[in-house]
C-alpha cells in the first residue's frame, strides 16, 4: 500500500500540495516569527508555496497576520523572499 502524502494549504494560492514542496512559516511559543526549512521547529506553522506570487498575495490579503493571530514584521517576508530566490528549500 503506498505512503500516504501529507497535503497542506497553501497562503498565497489556496492549493492543496504536497507538504514538502512548501515552505514553513512558524511562530514560536514565544511569539517570533521565522523560517522553517526542515518542518521541525515547535509551534504554529503555516506554509507558502515557493514562489513570488504566492507570497505577494498572502501579504496582500494578511493571510500570515491572520493564521498567527499577530503583526508580521518586514524582515520576515524579506529573508522569505531571500529563500524563494536562493532556489527554494534545502531541504
Amino acid at each position: 500500500m503506498p505512503k500516504k502524502i501529507p497535503m497542506r494549504q497553501c497562503l498565497g494560492c489556496r492549493e492543496m500540495k504536497p507538504k514538502r514542496e512548501l515552505i514553513r512559516v512558524v511562530r514560536s511559543p514565544q511569539g517570533e516569527i521565522s523560517l522553517d526549512s526542515h518542518g521541525k521547529k515547535p509551534g504554529r506553522g503555516a506554509y507558502l508555496c515557493p514562489n513570488q506570487d504566492c507570497l505577494k498575495r498572502a501579504r496582500k490579503s494578511k493571510a500570515l497576520e491572520r493564521a498567527f493571530s499577530l503583526p508580521i514584521p518586514d524582515d520576515v517576508y524579506a529573508s522569505l523572499e531571500a529563500q524563494m530566490e536562493g532556489g527554494g528549500l534545502d531541504g
